[in-house]
């Protein structure tokens, strides 16, 4: 956020590899998602003889990992 607000040609500089890098992450994720419903897709459509294969191919792939939700607000202490 610094970089956004400074001036500097290496301020911004930085904000640019900044948000190339979310780019790129986000262009990653997206892929992946593809990725999924493609292999999915190929599933349904041939039969059981290659259910060896795509579950080989589900391991190789990156398992995305649950987020865990922050309560918000005011939590009052508990008396023990």
């Amino acid at each position: 956020m610094l970089s956004s607000v400074l001036r500097s040609e290496r301020a911004i500089q930085v904000n640019i590899a900044i948000m190339r890098t979310f780019v790129q992450l986000r262009q990653m994720l997206a892929s992946n998602a593809v990725l999924t419903r493609k292999l999915m897709a190929l599933e349904k459509k041939y039969d059981a003889q290659f259910s060896i294969v795509f579950d080989a191919i589900r391991e190789l792939m990156p398992q995305p990992t649950p987020k865990k939700k922050r309560s918000i607000g005011f939590a009052a202490w508990e008396e023990k």
